[in-house]
């Protein structure tokens, strides 16, 4: 009998996590594979094949793809030990557990099945009650390898999924950014989606000849689905598209916005916004925000004049609360004035071996370089991600920077 293979019962019930127990049993006597089905024939789930030519073991292995192998260690044509090396360089039975059959106990011959890779030894033919047990046992460690393997590689796949999903939502969130502006107002701003991808998202436009509209937006989370509401949002803002609405009246702006984006009809996500409107002929801001770090006016009536002021006007955050009106605030612009607006992602980082940075560092960072030639986003970035100490940061970095005169 050179090969025989029987399978003992036919019903998946006690499946091992989804995975059958198959045994494979080498061995040259036939009358011990016989034995050992014989012991199998009425156990569940447990799969038998035996192999009389130990040529063909490894070949027979890789095809079925056993939990156990049952091997004998004396053999005409190939030795014991030496197969067994076989079974742990092949690829795909390394792991695979290897029980040695041995007509007797041999504590030397143990000890080098053992350094060879073999996981048990067993003096053959074993009580069926111990011989169970032991293929069960052996079988199921295995199993719960090749499981935990699979999950690694399906969480695996899903991380390379979710991550492709990430850039092409970042990547569309930065086509829709607006053109850097160099004319009367000039812009600059620095954008960096993190690697979970935040909800920032900012725009500017023109509304006007006079009104020239302002906004950054942070919404709350990270992923993708934070990023598609960003993404509605400034689809109202670029189109000026939303009833009852004055988009020269940032007060009315948010105040329409928090009626339209009610958390409840959006999957429970909020978000933070500051909006100004400036105004070409009375040379002023007015703005109003919504639960976002103030803005910075940088303004003077020289570059050497110039003061910082912060400017929020304390609303809560767009979705949390419905019925809100909001309120405006202005500035008067001098002869030389810009606006900072930047979320919270600039501010909020971590330092290795020293304290987080707040927005108190920040401001008091801005108020030191804010009479700098040197003083740009572009700047701003780097310093960041100096203190950080990598340019994975864990949120979205957000700034916008917009010269008025």
């Amino acid at each position: 009998m050179n090969e025989v293979n029987v399978q003992t019962n036919n019903m998946p019930s006690q499946v091992v996590g989804g995975h059958q127990i198959i045994v494979l049993l080498i061995d040259d006597q036939a009358i011990v594979g016989e034995a050992v089905r014989r012991m199998l024939v009425g156990e569940e789930n447990i799969v038998f094949h035996f192999c009389s030519d130990p040529t063909k073991a490894i070949a027979l292995a890789n095809e079925l793809s056993p939990t156990v192998i049952l091997q004998d260690l004396v053999m005409p044509d190939v030795d014991g030990l030496t197969l067994a090396k076989f079974f742990r360089r092949n690829p795909q039975t390394k792991n695979v557990p290897l029980i040695v059959l041995s007509s007797k106990e041999e504590p030397k011959t143990k000890a080098e099945a053992f350094a060879i890779g073999a996981n048990d030894y067993l003096v053959k033919l074993p009580d069926k009650i111990e011989l169970v047990a032991r293929i069960r046992h052996h079988s199921a460690g295995y199993i719960n390898m090749l499981e935990r393997d699979e999950a690694f590689k399906a969480l695996q796949e899903s991380q390379r999924l979710l991550a492709a999903e990430l850039a092409e939502a970042a990547a569309y969130v930065v086509s829709i950014l607006p053109k850097k502006l160099d004319g009367d107002i000039k812009t600059d701003w620095k954008y960096v989606s993190s690697t979970s991808l935040g909800g920032d998202a900012f725009g500017y436009k023109w509304l006007d000849e006079d009104h020239f509209a302002m906004y950054l937006l942070d919404v709350c989370g990270h992923g993708v689905g934070a990023a598609l509401l960003s993404i509605s949002v400034m689809e109202v803002m670029r189109s000026s598209n939303m009833t009852n609405t004055d988009f020269a009246n940032p007060g009315n702006v948010l105040t329409r916005l928090n009626d339209e984006f009610q958390m409840e009809d959006h999957n429970d996500m909020n978000f933070t916004i500051w909006y100004g409107v400036y105004s070409r002929k009375y040379r002023r801001v007015v703005y109003s925000s919504g639960g976002h770090p103030p803005a910075f006016f940088i303004s003077g009536k020289s570059t050497s004049d110039l003061k910082l002021h912060e400017l929020t006007s304390q609303g809560p955050i767009i979705g949390a609360f419905p019925g809100i009106k909001y309120d405006n605030c202005e500035i008067q612009a001098e002869e030389f004035s810009k606006l900072v607006i930047y979320s919270d992602g600039v501010y909020e980082i971590t330092r290795p071996g020293q304290p987080d940075w707040t927005l108190e560092s920040f401001v008091e960072y801005i108020s030191a370089t804010v009479k700098s030639s040197d003083f740009h986003v572009e700047k701003i970035y780097r310093d960041v991600i100096g203190m950080h100490g990598s340019e994975n940061l864990d949120d979205d970095f957000s700034i916008v920077e917009i010269n008025l005169a």
